[in-house]
C-alpha cells in the first residue's frame, strides 16, 4: 500500500502583508516647494484604504515660485482609495477624495493711469471634491513609495479657483 505524503508549504509572510497603518511626507512638495504634506492612511482590506492628508506651505512664502505652483496655503484632504493589485494595498489604485482647502486667489485685474496694472486677491476657504489616481510600492519591510495625482472642483466659493489639483510624491512606511 501506498501512502500518500502531504507536503506542506509555508509561505514567507512580511510587514507590508500584515500591518494595517501607514505615515508618509510628500517628499516632492517638501524638497522643490517647501510645503509640508504629511498623511495617514489605514487598511481596511487588502484592496482599499482610507487616508488624510494635512498640507501646508511652509517655508519661503513668498517665493514667485510657490505661488505660481499653488493658490492654497493650507488644506486637509480625506481620501478612499481602491487597489487593483493582489498584494495588500499595492499597486495601480484610483481614489475619490474630499479637500478643505484655503489661501490667497487673483480675484480680478484692473488697469490703471500709466499702465498700472493691480491685481486683487481675495482669501479664500472652500470645499472640492475630486477624484485621483496612483501607483504604491511597498518593500517587504514595510517602506513605500506612493505616486499620486489628483483633481477636484471647489463648491462653495466664488473666491477661490474652480479647479484644484494634487501631484504626491510621497514616502513613507507601514506599521
Amino acid at each position: 500500500m501506498f501512502r500518500t505524503q502531504e507536503v506542506q508549504v509555508q509561505e514567507e509572510t512580511f510587514a507590508r502583508d500584515i500591518l494595517k497603518n501607514e505615515l508618509s511626507v510628500g517628499a516632492f512638495n517638501l524638497v522643490v516647494f517647501g510645503a509640508l504634506d504629511v498623511a495617514y492612511e489605514r487598511i481596511l482590506n487588502p484592496h482599499s484604504s482610507w487616508a488624510i492628508e494635512a498640507f501646508i506651505l511652509a517655508l519661503n512664502r513668498d517665493s514667485e515660485d510657490i505661488d505660481e505652483a499653488y493658490t492654497r496655503q493650507a488644506s486637509l484632504t480625506g481620501k478612499y482609495k481602491y487597489f487593483f493589485g493582489d498584494r495588500t494595498a499595492w499597486g495601480f489604485y484610483v481614489n475619490g477624495l474630499a479637500m478643505i482647502s484655503s489661501g490667497e486667489y487673483e480675484t480680478g485685474t484692473t488697469f490703471g493711469p500709466a499702465d498700472e496694472v493691480r491685481v486683487q486677491t481675495d482669501n479664500y476657504t472652500d470645499l472640492a471634491l475630486g477624484f485621483g489616481l496612483g501607483g504604491k510600492f511597498v518593500s517587504r519591510q514595510g517602506f513605500f513609495l506612493d505616486l499620486g495625482t489628483g483633481i477636484g472642483r471647489n463648491l462653495l466659493s466664488n473666491n477661490s479657483p474652480t479647479i484644484v489639483g494634487q501631484f504626491n510624491v510621497n514616502l513613507g512606511f507601514r506599521f
